[in-house]
């Protein structure tokens, strides 16, 4: 399964190529579609390995617990300035 990270990517490195194509008309739209069918795996290669990085990173971090149910806290004022 594609990730929409690894798309854009891809887009964005072979965008020179579909700029040419399809909006200057100086390049071959079907170069255009094989120039950005070869850049997605390239770019799900380049994102995989910070994405290894940050998944290894956040495996050592103990996870934190949260409460069941969490302390409820009211606040109460106390006039300092009349006695009674």
């Amino acid at each position: 399964m594609f990730r929409y990270s690894t798309l854009a990517a891809a887009v964005l490195m072979a965008s020179p190529s579909l700029w040419a194509a399809f909006v200057m008309s100086t390049l071959d739209p079907t170069d255009a579609i094989i120039r950005l069918l070869i850049a997605v795996p390239i770019a799900a290669i380049l994102l995989s390995i910070p994405r290894a990085a940050f998944d290894r990173y956040a495996r050592t971090i103990p996870a934190k617990e949260m409460p069941a149910s969490p302390t409820m806290l009211q606040a109460t004022t106390t006039r300092a300035d009349r006695e009674g």
